[in-house]
Formats: C-alpha cells, structure tokens, sequence
C-alpha cells in the first residue's frame, strides 16, 4: 500500500515538473512574445487567409462571446445530422446503426460543450469516421474554445484599462497548433508503443484459455484517448473508458493519462499570473486549488484503501483495500487519485467504476464537480474560479467598509449581479434537475411520457438518488462521468441532460468574460494603503471559505439525501 501511495506522490509530482514550464510557455504564447513554437506561423497564417480571418483585428468582450457562440452553434448543427445518418456514411466495418434524434441531440451537446458524457457506449455507439470527424474533432476545439475564453481574461487585466482584448480566433487558434496538436501527437505515440490500438480493421477474433470465442472490438484510438485528456475532454473510444485494457493497457499508461489530465489546467493558472505581471497572485491561486484537491483527495484514498465496512463484517479480509468496480492492474489508490482529478476538472474519463466506490467517495466527486474550480476543465477552471474571486472581493470590500476593487478596477453592482447570477444558476440546474426526475419517478413510475422511470434506476433508495444527482452534477460541471447504475439512454434524460449541459457551460463562460470586460474598460485605480490585495494569503484564505460555504448552503441537503445517508447505512 505504501508503493501505491507513492505512485500518487510521483505522479503529481511529474506533472508539476511538466506543467509550470509550460505554463511559462502559454504566457509567452498568447502575449505574442518569441517562443520555439513559432516555426508554425505559416501553418497559422495559411489558415487565417484561406479563413479570410484579420488576426490583428483587435475584439471587446461582446465581439469575442459572438464570435465563440457563433462558431459552437454551427458544430452542434454539422455534428447532430452526422450523427443520425452515420451507418450510411464510410469508415463503419462493424456496422454501427446511427443515433436516434434524442441520442444525437444529447451526444453532439456533450461533445461541443467539452463534457463528453456518453449515453451510448463508444465502441458500438460510433463508427470510426464519427469518432474521428465528430467526436475528435469536438475534442479540439472545444478544449480551444475554452482556453481562448480565459485568454481574453487574461487580456482585460494585463493592462490598466483597456477594451481591446486581443482576437478570439488568434487565441482559438495557438491553443491547437501552439498546445493541444503536439501533446496529443507525443501522447498518442506512447500510448501506441504500449498497446493501444490504432488500426482501421474492424473486429478482431480470439479464442479466450476455456474456448470461447470473442470479438472485440478496436480501431485507431489512441490518438482520439491522447486528446480527450489533454483537452480534458474524457469520452471514451472505448464504453468503459479508460478502465478497458486497450484504451489504457498499463500502470505507465495509466501515469501518462494522469498526468496529461492536469498538466494544462495548472499550465493556465500559472501562465494568468505571468500572463497579467502578477505571479504572485498566479502563485495563490495554484495554492488554494491543490488545497482544495487534497481535501477531497486524502478522505477519498482513505475510503478506498480502507475497505467495505459491509464485506468485512463478514470476516472477510480486505487487504489491498475496496477491489470491487476497480482494476487489478491499478489498485484503489491511484484509481482514486484518478476519481479526484477526473471529477475537480472537467475530464470525467475513468479507470474504475465510480458506481461502485464507496459511498464518501461519492460525496468527494460529486462536491468536487460542484465546486468546478480546483484547477477546472481547459481554461473554464480560470473562469470558474474567477466567479468566485469577485464574490470574495465584494463580500471583503463590505467587511472592511471599502468599495470592492479587483487590480485596479473597482467591482460594482452590475459585476457583483453577474457573479452572483453565476454562482446561482449551478445549484438551480443540478437541484431541480434531481428533483424533478426524483418527483416523477415517486408520483409517475410508469408515465410513457417519461419513457418507463421505474426503468431507470438498478439500484434503489439512497444510492439510487445518488446517480441521478450525479448525472446532472456530471452535467452541469461539463464532467462526462457517471454512476452507471442509471439508465440514461431514453429520451427523459437525454433532453433534460442535453439542456443542462448547454446552460452549465456557455453561461459560466460569457459571465466571467462580460465581468472582465466590463473591469477592464474601467479606469484603472492605483493601489493605496487601503487598498485590498488579492495576491495575499488573508485573501486566498476568504476565497477558499467563500467557495467551501457556498458549496455546503447548496449541496449538503442533496448530499445528505444521498451518498451521506448510504455511508451511515453501510456502517449501522
């Protein structure tokens, strides 16, 4: 067990090694600074003019969120009519059936929306071509749809005051020629060497040591796996994700996919503090976010280390800790490592079944969804995490009797109206989402209209309203992973699933962004004596109690509901 423990210690410790350098390079990257990269700028320049885009052309707030949505709302309709006719389209050597309109409304919203939560299991959901045109190709740029959208945070507090922030396509961009394409490519290639298919063949034929004969399925996945973490995207080629001996065939594909997970989530907050000459501030971010991670971290090893109460009542010995829903190649504790990173960003991949985790470990992922900001998804996590910032700033500002400022730019009502709208509108979606499927699986457990509720759930009572929780926190945070005990394929959940995880993406995106170009256009303020900082640990310590307060007023009473009162079963 120790070894295990030191496999958590050695992973995050590499992935810092990787992901503060980079970070340093971003900064550089996106302020137009020379970089070892920039042999790429006639790739960039050549896509700008057959684009017949003007890099130079300098956009305000409104003209970057235009640009974003506009872009988003022509992939969601390209990818939703592929979907649907897929079997008539090439590259399907297993004959895969296209998507009913209910499955491609909900699969092609989680794919633009970097969510990837699959109600169809990947290896016979999708043909090679959607996995490639669709899926892959979402993969991209939604992960460089995100990170542009920080970018132009980034933008509005480098200088003083300004309404010019950069150009949306330039950032969109850098994030794959500059990022994304080359890690995915060394990625992809390591995953290869180790195992993972990357072969246009279809089914391949074994007989198994008692006789049987086997299909299995493959495909050229490794280059699809490299990039839905790097972009923390976490769809599956494979339906069981990265808990399939293919699609993550050992402990050293294991580490490379953890560490991919984080590197660019931890790169952003680093490069924000470069990016706007305040590494400090930068430095204090980080701080509270990795705090945050161990606090959900450390019980959820913990839990799973520690074994099933249940089971051992029984008197049966646990030594190597909870197995069940885990793989023997891994062990519970790099597999809750991997269920703590997956869940405080928005990757959502999985190398063990979170359904069977104990039930604290479902507490701890699905808190660290609802908060969304330790480190968080492709440049979302900045945003996220930026919401927050400005309720602590307003909340000190009142404390103190100052008028609230964040780098120079005083924060007033409109800011504050937004942050708090932002800040709301999660607890809304993920609580009325469970209780409405909640009220109409109690009050209408055979409704045709709601395709059979009594149907949907494998496992009744607590844990039962557990998966339903999850699926919408899941949705919500743009996660993608689930407690698979819920029968999610049917029209019910994938509409209200599919709407969720359109609003819980695009709003906290063009909140955060509108709050920074409205700062941004105002005249800067020079720092005084009275002045708050916001690089100092007094305030990161207000910034950690505010997000963890505004957690626990939302989601404790669901949380008590559910996984809480599971846990106080399984040990009475």
């Amino acid at each position: 067990m120790n070894t295990e423990l030191l496999g958590i210690i050695a992973t995050y410790l590499l992935t810092l090694v990787i992901a503060i350098p980079l970070g340093i390079y971003l900064a550089k990257v996106f302020a137009g600074e020379k970089v070892w990269t920039d042999f790429l700028k006639p790739l960039e320049t050549g896509i700008f003019k057959l684009s017949g885009i003007n890099v130079k052309e300098e956009m305000n707030w409104k003209q970057h969120l235009k640009a974003l949505m506009t872009i988003n709302l022509l992939w969601l309709v390209y990818g939703f009519f592929v979907l649907i006719y897929q079997n008539k389209l090439p590259l399907n050597p297993d004959g895969n059936p296209g998507m009913s309109p209910d499955l491609s409304f909900n699969t092609i919203i989680s794919f633009v929306v970097n969510c990837n939560l699959q109600d169809y299991s990947g290896e016979t959901g999708l043909t090679y071509l959607t996995q490639h045109f669709v899926i892959m190709f979402l993969q991209f740029v939604s992960a460089a749809t995100g990170i542009a959208a920080a970018v132009v945070l980034f933008k509005a507090f480098r200088d003083k005051s300004t309404e010019k922030l950069g150009n949306f396509w330039n950032f969109f961009v850098k994030s794959i020629t500059r990022l994304l394409l080359p890690l995915s490519i060394v990625m992809a290639i390591i995953l290869a060497f180790n195992g993972t298919p990357t072969s246009y063949q279809g089914k391949d034929k074994f007989i198994s040591v008692q006789g049987d004969t086997v299909n299995v399925s493959r495909g050229p996945a490794a280059g699809m796996i490299a990039i839905k973490h790097l972009g923390t995207n976490g769809g599956g080629w494979f339906g069981v994700n990265s808990a399939h001996p293919l699609e993550n065939p050992n402990y050293i594909t294991n580490t490379v996919e953890l560490v991919a997970q984080l590197i660019i989530p931890i790169a952003m907050v680093i490069a924000f503090g470069i990016f706007i000459r305040r590494r400090r501030l930068g430095w204090m971010i980080f701080g509270v976010m990795t705090i945050g991670m161990l606090m959900l971290l450390i019980p959820m090893v913990q839990s799973e280390i520690g074994g099933n109460p249940a089971i051992a009542k029984m008197g049966i010995s646990q030594l190597t800790g909870s197995m069940e829903g885990k793989e023997v190649r891994f062990g519970p504790a790099i597999s809750a490592y991997w269920s703590t990173v997956t869940t405080i960003i928005s990757t959502g991949s999985v190398n063990s079944m979170h359904d069977s985790t104990m039930p604290m470990s479902g507490t701890w992922q699905m808190l660290g969804m609802m908060i969304n900001s330790f480190y968080g998804g492709c440049g979302v996590g900045i945003l996220n995490y930026f919401i927050y910032l400005i309720i602590a700033v307003f909340i000190s500002g009142l404390m103190v009797g100052r008028t609230p400022e964040f780098l120079g730019h005083k924060v007033e009502a409109r800011e504050v109206k937004i942050a708090a709208l932002i800040t709301l509108l999660s607890p809304f979606l993920i609580l009325v989402g469970t209780a409405l499927s909640s009220y109409i699986l109690v009050n209408h457990p055979s409704a045709e209209w709601a395709v059979q509720p009594k149907t949907w759930l494998n496992n009744p009572s607590f844990h039962g309203f557990s998966e339903m929780l999850y699926q919408y926190t899941s949705s919500n945070a743009n996660n993608g992973s689930g407690f698979e005990g819920l029968g999610d394929n049917n029209v019910f959940w994938n509409v209200t699933a599919g709407v969720i995880m359109f609003l819980g993406r695009f709003l906290p995106i063009i909140g955060p962004i509108a709050i920074a170009g409205l700062l941004g256009a105002k005249k800067y303020v020079p720092e005084s004596t009275g002045t708050l900082k916001a690089d100092t640990l007094t305030f990161s310590l207000m910034t950690f109690a505010v997000i963890m307060v505004l957690n626990a007023l939302s989601y404790f009473p669901a949380l008590t509901l559910g996984p809480i009162a599971e846990y106080f079963t399984l040990i009475k």
